[in-house]
Formats: structure tokens, C-alpha cells, sequence
């Protein structure tokens, strides 16, 4: 199957938009979490991620504050800002459908996935290789899917040689699926990896090859939306540079 995954959208419509029409027909989707927090869009993304069909959704931590199981004092004052602005506008149908969703990790067949990691859903970082040698205990399957840092990226342990690396792969360069891989697509509406297209991957189970991709998109008319609904102008700038 081609499976489209995706995370850390971010309220931004119009980067989930190109990522949708770059990634074309899919067999399922994948999305680990944060629909919302920080963009313009929060109604406008939770009502075209529900309308995807075969859809595996996971909670990130923004989405759980949003919908009120997290304290907003958690989050950093921008952070902070933007969220409470989502839990004002979001719709009464958006925040049912977001409560439905699961916080903790998924398997699909020979992948885990979690928003954070397989150890910390919800909040850990998967940043270095020590954070990520510390996970690897925490997931049966050979690869698992994360988001939450908003870098597209990949870790690998060498089981023989006790050896876990870091690799900031490169747009459309396919990688071989084995054992034991952490793979995060990047962050759809805020990447902060300094590339400021919105990223995500293409996972094929069948041939077991994981597809990082980007797709570029207007970024200065979601900049203008940020403005436009009083939102901090951090998250408008860091868009544009990716970081």
C-alpha cells in the first residue's frame, strides 16, 4: 500500500493543501498529531483532515490542550496564545471529532506510530541519538513513525555494533525499510529544519521504503491569516524560514 504520513500541521490549510495534491492518491493516511496550535486555520484543517478516508489519526500534545486535557500553562506564552485563540474558534463538531482520537501509540503492521516517541507520546522529543536510544526498547516493530520535533529526519540502530546514527535525509531519496529505524516525515505547517515547504513522507508497506517529500507553497498568504486573526507574529515569520 502507499500510505501518505504526514504530522504537525499546525493550523496551516493551505501547506496541508499542497501536501494533499503533492502526495496524490493514496491507500491510507497517517497523520501523528497536532492538527492544531500556533496557525490561522484550525477549522479548516480539522474539517479536511475528518473527511480523509482511510485515516489513522493520532493526538499530539497541542490537540490535547485544545480540547482540554492539558493545562494551556503547560506551552510557552506563544505557544500559549495561539491555543487559546483555537479554543475559542473551534467548532463544537472539530473538538468531538478530536476527542475521539487516541494519545497513545499505534501499530500498523511492521510500524509503530506515536506523535512524540513510543516511550513519551504525547511530549518527548526525538532530537539526538540518545533520545532515540532510549526508544528503540520502547517498540516490537521494525520501524517507528514520529513527529513532534518538525524536522525530517532519521535515526537507525546498527544492532551489531551498539551504534545509533543520525541522518538528515534529502527530498525524494527512498529509504529501505528494516530493523531498527525512528523516521519523522517533518512537520507539514511549521518545519524547523530549515526548509520552509511543507514536509511529509510517502511509506510504501509493500516494497518497505519510506519517501521523505517536500511541497512548496504560499506561505506569505498564511502569514497574512496569522496577522489577520491577532496571532503572534513569531509563527508568521518562523514560516517563511523554517525554523
Amino acid at each position: 500500500m502507499r500510505i501518505l504520513v504526514m504530522s504537525d500541521i499546525h493550523a496551516n490549510y493551505t501547506a496541508l493543501e499542497a501536501v494533499l495534491k503533492d502526495a496524490g492518491n493514496v491507500d491510507e493516511t497517517w497523520c501523528l498529531g497536532d492538527l492544531v496550535g500556533y496557525g490561522p486555520d484550525p477549522n479548516a484543517v480539522v474539517e479536511e483532515v475528518r473527511d480523509i478516508k482511510n485515516l489513522i489519526c493520532l493526538l499530539g500534545n497541542h490537540d490535547v490542550a485544545v480540547i482540554g486535557r492539558m493545562p494551556l500553562e503547560t506551552f510557552n506564552g506563544d505557544a500559549r496564545k495561539s491555543l487559546m485563540h483555537h479554543e475559542k474558534v473551534i467548532s463544537a463538531s472539530n473538538m468531538d471529532f478530536m476527542r475521539s482520537l487516541p494519545t497513545k501509540t499505534k501499530v500498523r503492521g511492521e510500524v509503530t506510530l506515536a506523535h512524540g516517541s513510543p516511550r513519551d507520546p504525547l511530549w518527548e522529543y526525538i532530537l539526538n541519538t540518545l533520545s532515540a536510544r532510549l526508544n528503540f526498547d520502547h517498540f516490537d516493530t521494525p520501524a517507528c513513525f514520529v513527529g513532534h520535533s518538525h524536522i525530517q529526519c532519521m535515526f537507525a540502530l546498527d544492532v551489531e555494533k551498539d551504534r545509533v546514527t543520525l541522518e538528515h535525509v534529502r527530498p525524494n531519496e527512498v529509504v529501505s525499510i528494516h530493523p531498527k529505524l525512528i523516521l519523522n516525515p517533518g512537520s507539514v505547517g511549521q518545519p524547523r529544519d530549515r526548509d520552509p515547504r511543507a514536509a511529509y513522507a510517502i511509506y510504501d508497506s509493500d516494497a518497505r521504503t519510506w519517501t521523505p517529500r517536500r511541497a512548496a507553497y504560499n506561505f506569505a498568504e498564511v502569514q497574512e491569516r496569522i496577522r489577520a486573526a491577532g496571532l503572534p507574529e513569531k509563527h508568521a515569520v518562523r514560516i517563511a524560514e523554517g525554523w
